[in-house]
């Protein structure tokens, strides 16, 4: 038995300084015999997990793990019941890092006191475990996702609908899991199968699950800093990201699942501490911005698949070990039967005021210790492709050219006065203005008109222009980017007839019934992107030589966090 007293244990416990995230170990002891490590992550960005995924898998399987990781992605409650409060932890722990680059901004509770249960009834959504003993209480909460981790089932309430990823990534999502956690289940109906094929370590299994979770992100994501608005950059930046525009060019704009998560509180902190264009990087930054091509590519092969899952797997392995060799710990155990003995003693009672008194001697002797600072490298963030469509689209490239012709031919046509040929293309131009990158070329066609100064214009060009404007509205719903609508805009008061000496009929005359005018959404998209092109302007297009020489520097750093904009 050691002569130490258990507040002494406590007190030391919590007064140790944990360094800096950067790979650095630091020994330390409770004062009880002991000899103890730290050993901090490369990045604290990073999640650590040790082999917690690894064991959620075990114990739910794919299908439930994947149901709790939408569950939290929409913010829904999600409530894990165990005989175990380390695996109660370890399981909260595993379905918070799977949300990785996301953070979850709410109630995060692995193991709630018995005094706390009243919490399960608040309305906002939480991830919290508590111990089996009080399952029977738990079963009555009616909108709260119960996990159960020792007999492996997940109950979800008639009255949450659930939403799923979107296809084909839900797909090959479950192929990737299937194939690192099950990895002969491709050769099972084999004949003649090879030799059995080993599972990783756990940690290493750990760190593989994580890994097909991190491709599904930079595919979610692919393309997200095209959407992304600068709106104010002083004092400090202000960030909107255009979530229409994202949809719309994912083409997702129907999909409940991404919409939810854009308009979540993680994918707004996501955005604020992601957004800004010079900042410190990590694993997921170069994921989306340099290999979302290769992920798609080798969507149809599992080997090129799994060595890609691998090469990730092994970047968050050495994130949390990058000491190939750990310092020597030594924790004391208990005698060998001692939890077989009969009369076992209970556990003291704690002195509060004996732990306080302790640590703040610990926390006085530390004072002089240097703080745990580690200085961020910083640099422009990769901006990676643009956002392209979830769905491989097969698209005629030919017929997309022809149905822009059409709408130039028909506009010329139009401005000529040229009646006849106007009436031939005319139904066939409205035809095209369905497809989006007519409606654009309709918007550029008529800019350069104005440009021009030909926006005076007789009855039966302003009718056929009108017709035109009103078929390219429709298609501009509340769920589109916007940008037609914005940018007909300003044509729709360039644009005019004259009716009488001194009276003129303006264009917005016969389009302001369409219901894209009443939505708060585009106009608020709008002023961002004007807000946007102000600020590029007054940053980008800045002499330097023409400020004071105290300005020069400020303008430099305006321009260099502006720069990735443009």
């Amino acid at each position: 038995i050691l002569n130490v007293s258990l507040e002494s244990l406590i007190a030391n416990l919590c007064a140790c300084l944990v360094p800096a995230a950067g790979g650095s170990q630091k020994l330390f002891s409770l004062g009880a015999g002991d000899r103890q490590l730290i050993q901090t992550p490369l990045h604290d960005s990073l999640p650590v997990t040790g082999t917690s995924v690894a064991l959620l898998f075990q114990q739910l399987g794919i299908q439930n793990v994947l149901s709790l990781f939408c569950a939290v992605l929409t913010e829904n409650k999600v409530l894990f019941h165990s005989a175990s409060f380390q695996r109660l932890s370890d399981a909260c722990r595993a379905l918070e890092s799977l949300m990785f680059p996301l953070k979850y901004s709410y109630p995060y509770i692995p193991i709630l006191p018995a005094q706390l249960l009243e919490v399960l009834s608040s309305p906002t959504p939480f991830i919290i475990g508590v111990h089996s003993v009080f399952k029977t209480d738990i079963h009555e909460l009616l909108d709260v996702i119960i996990a159960d981790l020792d007999g492996g089932t997940i109950k979800i309430p008639e009255c949450i609908h659930l939403s799923s990823l979107p296809e084909p990534l839900l797909h090959q999502t479950q192929s990737a899991l299937s194939l690192i956690l099950h990895p002969d289940l491709e050769v099972a109906d084999h004949a003649f199968p090879p030799p059995r094929t080993a599972l990783s370590h756990s940690k290493m299994l750990d760190k593989e699950v994580r890994a097909v979770f991190l491709r599904l992100f930079a595919q979610l994501f692919q393309g997200y800093r095209s959407c992304l608005q600068l709106i104010r950059i002083h004092a400090e930046p202000v960030i909107h990201f255009h979530k229409t525009a994202f949809l719309g060019q994912r083409g997702l704009v129907e999909n409940d699942f991404l919409t939810k998560v854009l308009n979540g509180m993680a994918f707004a902190g996501f955005v604020s501490e992601r957004g800004p264009p010079y900042r410190s990087c990590d694993l997921f930054d170069e994921l989306v911005a340099f290999e979302v091509e290769r992920i798609k590519v080798e969507e149809n092969s599992p080997v090129k698949m799994i060595k890609h899952v691998r090469e990730l797997a092994e970047q968050l392995f050495k994130n949390e070990n990058p000491n190939p060799h750990m310092a020597f710990q030594k924790v004391p155990r208990p005698t060998e039967g001692s939890h077989l003995r009969v009369h076992i003693l209970p556990f003291p009672k704690i002195n509060e005021a004996r732990v306080q008194e302790l640590i703040q001697e610990n926390l006085t002797k530390n004072q002089n210790a240097p703080p745990a600072t580690r200085v961020e490298k910083k640099c422009v963030v990769p901006a990676g492709p643009p956002v392209v469509s979830i769905m491989d689209k097969v698209t005629t490239v030919f017929n997309s050219a022809q149905r822009l012709e059409v709408v130039r031919n028909c506009i010329s046509f139009i401005f000529e006065n040229k009646i006849l040929e106007t009436e031939k293309t005319l139904p066939a131009a409205l035809r095209a203005l369905k497809g989006k990158a007519a409606r654009q070329c309709l918007t550029d066609e008529l800019g350069l008109h104005v440009q021009q100064n030909r926006a005076i214009l007789d009855h039966q060009q302003f009718d056929y222009i009108i017709r035109m404007m009103n078929c390219t509205l429709q298609d501009c719903s509340s769920l589109e980017e916007y940008n037609i609508a914005a940018a007909l805009l300003p044509l729709t008061s360039a644009f005019y007839r004259k009716l009488a000496p001194g009276v003129s009929q303006f264009a917005y005359t016969c389009v302001q019934d369409h219901p894209i005018w009443t939505n708060q959404q585009f106009w608020e998209t709008t002023f961002y992107n004007a807000v946007q092109e102000q600020v590029r302007s007054l940053y980008l297009s800045a002499k330097e030589d023409n400020h004071a020489p105290h300005l020069k520097q400020k303008v430099r750093e305006k321009k260099r966090t502006l720069i990735v904009w443009d």
